[in-house]
C-alpha cells in the first residue's frame, strides 16, 4: 500500500515524465518522418533504439530511481533548435523546486553542446548562472553572471544577481560599482541603495576606531541622498565619539527634515548632548517644538523628563494626559503612572501597581519596527529588512503600542 509520501513521490515522477516524454515523442516522430526512404533501415534501428530507451527509462522512474531515469530521458532528447527550449525549461523546472543539481547538470550539458547559437548559449548561460546562485554557489555565479556582462547579453538581469551576490558577500564598493552600472543600463535611480553601502562602509570604520575615513563615507552617502537618516545618525556618532557636542545637536536636527517618522531616534542622544553642555532650557524648547509638531509620543516623554528632573512634575503629568486625550499611546501612560505612583499610596498605589505592570508586559512583547514594504516586525531598528531586502523601509511602528 502506498503511503502518503509515496503518493506525493509517484506524482512528482509523472510530472517529470509527463515534461520530459511529450517533447521527446514529438522531436523524435519529426526526426523520423523526415528521414529518406533510402535511409529506412537506419531509421527502424534508430526507432527501436528509442523506444529501448524509452522503456528503460519509464522502468527507472517506476522503481523510484528518478535521478538514472533523469539521465537516460535527458540522453534520448537531443539538442538541436527544436529542444533547446525544452531543456531550459527542464532545468527551470528543477531550480523552481528546489532541485539545484539537476539543474545545474541539464544546464551545463546544454552549454557543452557546440550546436548552440550565440542567443540559445547565452541564455543557458544566464539559466546556469541562476541556478549556481540559488545553491549558494556565489563565486561561479559571479564569474558566469561577469561573462554575460562583458558579452553584452543579459546585462541589466546579469547586474541586478551581482548587486544581489554583493550584497550577500558585504562586498559594498564593488555593489556601489555595479549599482552605478546597473542604474545606466536599467534606468532605475539607485541613490538610496548607494547611499546605504556608503553606510555600511562608514559603519565598519566607525567600528575601527577610523573616524576621519567615516565621516567620508557619510559625507559621500548624503551627496547621493541627503534624505538619508542613516547616514546623519552616523555622523551624529563620530561627533559624539569626538566629543563635539554641538555638532552632534546640529546634525541631529537635520533629522526633522529628512524624515520625520525617524524622529524618535534622536531623543536621547539629543537631551545626553544638550545635559553635557548645561542647556536644558533649550532642550525643553526644541522638544516642546517637536511634540507639538509632529505625531509620536517619544518627544513628549523626553520633554516629562526634564521637566521632572527640575521638579515640575506637575506640568509634565498635565501634557502627558493631554497627549493621551488626543493620542492614546501605551508608553505614554505608563509614564503617566510612573508620574502618578511617586505621590500615591495604600490602595491607590496597588491599582497604580498593577497597571503599570499590564503596560511593561504590553510593551515588552511588542516588537517597536516595522517595514513598510512587507510587514516584517523587528525589536532593534535595522536600516535592511531581513525579509524582502528593502533598504530603508523599516521605520518605528506608529499608534497605540507605537508612537
Amino acid at each position: 500500500m502506498l503511503t502518503e509520501h509515496g503518493s506525493l513521490t509517484l506524482v512528482h515522477m509523472e510530472l517529470v515524465l509527463l515534461f520530459i516524454l511529450l517533447p521527446v515523442a514529438a522531436a523524435s516522430g519529426w526526426w523520423l518522418a523526415k528521414r529518406n526512404t533510402a535511409l529506412s533501415d537506419t531509421s527502424t534501428r534508430n526507432s527501436r533504439d528509442f523506444s529501448a530507451d524509452y522503456f528503460k527509462g519509464l522502468n527507472l522512474l517506476l522503481n523510484e530511481q528518478p535521478d538514472k531515469a533523469i539521465d537516460v530521458f535527458v540522453k534520448m532528447l537531443q539538442v538541436d533548435n527544436d529542444t533547446v527550449e525544452t531543456h531550459l525549461a527542464l532545468g527551470n523546472l528543477f531550480r523552481s523546486r528546489g532541485e539545484g543539481d539537476r539543474a545545474i547538470r541539464i544546464h551545463q550539458n546544454l552549454i557543452a553542446r557546440p550546436t548552440l547559437s550565440k542567443k540559445q548559449r547565452a541564455l543557458a548561460l544566464f539559466e546556469l548562472s541562476q541556478d549556481y546562485l540559488r545553491a549558494g554557489l556565489l563565486g561561479r555565479a559571479e564569474t558566469l553572471f561577469l561573462e554575460l556582462v562583458e558579452q553584452g547579453a543579459y546585462r541589466a538581469e546579469s547586474l541586478e544577481k551581482l548587486l544581489d551576490i554583493y550584497q550577500q558577500e558585504k562586498a559594498w564598493e564593488k555593489a556601489i560599482d555595479v549599482a552605478r552600472r546597473y542604474e545606466y543600463i536599467a534606468g532605475k535611480r539607485m541613490n538610496l541603495e548607494v547611499a546605504h553601502f556608503y553606510c555600511e562602509l562608514g559603519d565598519g570604520l566607525y567600528a575601527s576606531g577610523e573616524l576621519r575615513s567615516a565621516m567620508k563615507m557619510v559625507r559621500r552617502a548624503l551627496n547621493v541622498d541627503r534624505r538619508c537618516v542613516r547616514a546623519t545618525l552616523l555622523q551624529a556618532s563620530v561627533e559624539k565619539t569626538r566629543g563635539d557636542c554641538k555638532a552632534v545637536i546640529k546634525s541631529l536636527k537635520q533629522v526633522e527634515k529628512q524624515d520625520p517618522r525617524f524622529l524618535p531616534e534622536i531623543v536621547a542622544p539629543l537631551l545626553a548632548c544638550y545635559q553635557s553642555l548645561g542647556k536644558a532650557a533649550e532642550a525643553e524648547r526644541y522638544l516642546g517644538y517637536l511634540s507639538t509638531e509632529y505625531d509620536g509620543i517619544t518627544p513628549l516623554l523626553g520633554l516629562a523628563d526634564l521637566l521632572r528632573q527640575r521638579g515640575n512634575e506637575r506640568e509634565a503629568s498635565e501634557r502627558i494626559a493631554k497627549s493621551l486625550s488626543e493620542r492614546p499611546s501605551v508608553r505614554g501612560l505608563e509614564h503617566l503612572i510612573e508620574l502618578h505612583l511617586t505621590n500615591s499610596e495604600g490602595v491607590a498605589r496597588e491599582n497604580l501597581l498593577i497597571l503599570k505592570g499590564l503596560t511593561r508586559r504590553l510593551l515588552e512583547e511588542k516588537l517597536p519596527y516595522r517595514c513598510g514594504h512587507c510587514g516584517f516586525k523587528v525589536k532593534i531598528l535595522q536600516w535592511r529588512c531581513p525579509a524582502c531586502k528593502d533598504w530603508a523601509s523599516i521605520r518605528p511602528v506608529q499608534g497605540v503600542i507605537g508612537e
